[in-house]
């Protein structure tokens, strides 16, 4: 039985391997089996971006992006989030059922404005958000990493709190982290994250990415020195690319001494220079079409919205705002 699998991804810029890897990949392995539900999360970039041309810039490339690295609308649904006003009016309705003390207990809101993000009510109410977009869409898989996963459990727990107010209504989400590509270490060994600016960018110049990868954060042992592979930086990211003969190799490199931490980095480098070339040539032909995604997104829109309509008359007939 095929699963209905939601995920969205913010119009940052500069996606890296840990986004990639992370949750890229496994939504084009989704869409060749499951009801693949994929969309460009604007509404939730207003929290921090206030800024009206670079959002709509960074929508247009993030789209690109998913499209260059292999998503492909005609096997999924695929659109702007904005594009599906539903979304909004549903976000609403569930915050007037969201105990405040749900909210209150939200990691993702405190970590935040102890980073120094500005607290307003749209970072508050962000889970809310994410919860309509889970639930308007009757998603029951959410691939999600560590930090997300709370997110996940309360959408559940605003589901089943609606569904015991008004009746059945909502598909319960499950949320999913496979456990080998549960963190993808950065340059530093923290989780990789524009925010830790510690990541290795996909679609930057060559010159750019062999920086970043040969500033990998690594102890002070020489090159004859034995290495433990596991848990280090470069064998981590390596076995991401690599076939499991050659990740075993390097695992007996580093054992054995003889290789220098310089020279496994440039065998690092290869792999993902060599693994997104394909991916950054398409890049370029979408850049040079910015119409043709265009009309994608509004296809997408228009057919992700014949689900949420019907959704969406189901919520006004539970609550009583359809008379």
């Amino acid at each position: 039985m095929k699963k209905r699998v939601l995920s969205g991804i913010q119009p940052s810029g500069n996606l890296h391997i840990g986004n990639y890897f992370g949750m890229i990949k496994r939504m084009i392995e989704y869409q060749e089996s499951n009801d693949l539900f994929l969309f460009v999360a604007n509404l939730h970039s207003l929290t921090t971006l206030n800024d009206q041309e670079k959002l709509k810039s960074l929508t247009l490339e993030a789209a690109m992006d998913m499209l260059a690295l292999g998503i492909d609308p005609k096997k999924c649904y695929f659109w702007v989030q904005s594009d599906v006003p539903e979304t909004a009016e549903l976000t609403w309705i569930l915050s007037c059922l969201t105990p405040m003390g749900l909210m209150e207990r939200a990691h993702s809101y405190k970590d935040k404005v102890a980073k120094g993000l500005l607290p307003n009510l749209g970072l508050f109410n962000y889970p809310v958000l994410m919860t309509a977009d889970i639930l308007i869409n009757q998603a029951n898989v959410v691939p999600v990493g560590k930090d997300q996963k709370q997110h996940v459990e309360m959408a559940r727990d605003i589901a089943i709190k609606f569904n015991n107010t008004f009746g059945e209504t909502f598909v319960i989400p499950e949320p999913e982290i496979p456990k080998e590509i549960a963190s993808i270490p950065g340059t530093d060994g923290q989780k990789m994250s524009k925010s830790y600016r510690n990541t290795i960018p996909i679609f930057a110049e060559d010159k750019v990415i062999k920086k970043a990868v040969m500033g990998i954060v690594t102890d002070s042992k020489g090159i004859e020195e034995s290495k433990e592979p596991e848990g280090n930086t470069i064998y981590e990211l390596y076995k991401l690319f690599a076939s499991k003969t050659e990740a075993d190799a390097l695992a007996v490199q580093f054992k054995q001494g003889g290789l220098g931490y310089g020279d496994a980095k440039k065998m690092l480098l290869e792999k993902i220079l060599k693994y997104f070339e394909p991916f950054k040539e398409k890049r370029k032909q979408l850049q040079n079409h910015p119409k043709k995604v265009e009309t994608i997104l509004a296809e997408g829109a228009k057919k992700v919205r014949e689900v949420t309509h019907k959704t969406m008359q189901k919520v006004r007939e539970a609550t009583g705002l359809k008379y």
